[in-house]
């Protein structure tokens, strides 16, 4: 089964991986620091190697996001994500899992989990009766 794993972050400011990048870290001493980016880096080495990797992305800061809405036959094009939260999707990665549980251990491993949300959701095939 394959899934989408969405990454929220509210880094000030952006930048990639988020979650150096947020108070929580930047408090943290250097040494804290590294671990986690070497636990960020391991774990994005594992789900590569075994395959579970199917693709991901770091998304662009939310400032430079647009919306776009069809009202009235007409589209409706604005600035930014205009989300209700303070976290924004900071990036994405598609999955291959054998298990709903596989796939919850790989987005615990993640270290934005730490610290915002990690949100999994799975992709339908063409037909969608899976679900």
């Amino acid at each position: 089964m394959k899934y989408l794993m969405l990454i929220y972050s509210n880094p000030e400011p952006w930048g990639h991986p988020s979650y150096l990048s947020i108070p929580e870290t930047l408090s943290m001493d250097e040494s804290e620091r590294e671990a986690m980016l070497a636990a960020g880096e391991a774990w994005f080495d594992e789900i590569r190697a075994s395959g579970e990797l199917v693709s991901a992305a770091a998304l662009a800061a939310p400032l430079t996001a647009r919306t776009v809405r069809v009202r009235d036959d007409a589209p409706l094009v604005t600035d930014g994500p205009y989300v209700e939260a303070k976290e924004q999707m900071a990036g994405v990665f598609v999955l291959d899992c054998a298990t709903p549980e596989r796939a919850e251990e790989i987005a615990s491993g993640v270290p934005d989990a730490r610290f915002s949300a990690v949100e999994l959701r799975p992709i339908m095939e063409s037909a969608g009766q899976e679900m």
